[in-house]
């Protein structure tokens, strides 16, 4: 209980005085994340207004595989990355492994079915609403499903907040594709596993104190936003 104690004092200290290892590490952290995000939203967003807005053989099926890949274990995504960018692989002349950029990938493949599953949900019901007009009035579906995202900005910033939330916590993929080279590619996740299994405990507390008052903000932006969308329009 005393090394514990400890441990958390110099894990708050560090945090307090900026302490550069760290600072770097949840700067790191926070570049690759949110690039992945941004990178899942560009293409799970209007991937999901299309599902709603589209009818075509086989609609179904996919549907169901976007919906299960929201719990794809990161170990395969990074697996298949790894194998994908690796020297022998296809594209391994990018020379992408061990680099942010693998990890900005890793992150984004598992950030996008959540995007396009949540913004699927969204655009179906505005859909079911508004798509008789819209087949009306001749819209294409391209179109639609921009004024689908249009009319839906506070599910689509927890849809993002949702990507950012699940990319800032991944570990197994970005390990394998990062390789957690120091100053290079250890970001927080990596380091906090890292640093226990050397016993430094205070990095790995103030790294997790981060970690988890950065997860705890975005939650609460999420439900503020949902709060505020669900009032009442004067």
């Amino acid at each position: 209980m005393d090394e514990f104690a400890r441990a958390l004092g110099l894990a708050v200290a560090m945090i307090l005085r900026a302490d550069p290892d760290l600072v770097a590490i949840v700067g790191l952290s926070l570049r690759v994340s949110l690039t992945a995000a941004g990178l899942g939203f560009l293409l799970g967003a209007p991937l999901g207004a299309l599902l709603a807005a589209t009818r075509f053989p086989g609609r179904g099926l996919f549907l169901v595989l976007v919906n299960a890949l929201l719990g794809l274990p990161p170990v395969v995504v990074g697996l298949v990355l790894y194998l994908l960018v690796s020297r022998s692989g296809p594209l391994g002349s990018l020379g992408l492994l061990f680099t942010p950029g693998a990890m900005v990938i890793a992150q984004g493949a598992l950030a996008l079915p959540i995007v396009a599953a949540l913004s699927h949900r969204t655009c179906e019901a505005l859909w079911a609403e508004y798509g008789d007009a819209l087949r009306v009035d001749g819209v294409g579906t391209g179109h639609a499903a921009l004024i689908l995202l249009a009319m839906a900005p506070a599910p689509l910033v927890t849809a993002f907040l949702a990507a950012f939330g699940r990319a800032i916590a991944e570990v197994g993929a970005i390990l394998m594709v990062g390789g957690n080279i120091r100053g290079y590619t250890r970001t927080m996740t990596t380091s906090i596993a890292l640093e226990t299994s050397r016993g430094d405990l205070a990095l790995a507390l103030g790294l997790g104190l981060v970690l988890v008052s950065l997860t705890l903000v975005v939650s609460a932006a999420a439900f503020g936003i949902n709060r505020v969308a669900a009032l009442p329009r004067a």
